[in-house]
């Protein structure tokens, strides 16, 4: 597995724009700031044609170690759900060549 990080998207950005790098490596970690800041503060984030970004507060609950069967509390924490929008679901289950003319 593949993971995209922040330093490649900027390369990516750099190469098909041709902007700074140094203004690349901002723009990313601007976009990032801002999806965090609109999880905080609003509890969703909706980007268009890609998909929704929810943060969901889940409860508390008793969990079991498999192998020794103890039991201990999982605490309340956030998680962040992530729904792809319809475009981006029709590109992932699309033919390989479609998905190259895209």
């Amino acid at each position: 597995m593949n993971n995209l990080t922040r330093n490649e998207i900027s390369e990516f950005i750099n190469n098909e724009f041709g902007l700074t790098k140094k203004d690349c490596d901002n723009f990313v970690n601007d976009f990032i700031e801002e999806i965090i800041n609109g999880l905080v503060s609003k509890k969703i984030v909706k980007i268009h044609n890609f998909g929704t970004f929810k943060l969901r507060q889940k409860k508390s609950r008793i969990g079991r170690n498999p192998q020794t069967k103890e039991e201990f509390v999982i605490s309340a924490r956030n998680v962040i759900s992530f729904i792809p929008s319809k475009k981006v679901l029709d590109i992932l289950n699309s033919d390989k060549d479609e998905r190259k003319k895209i």
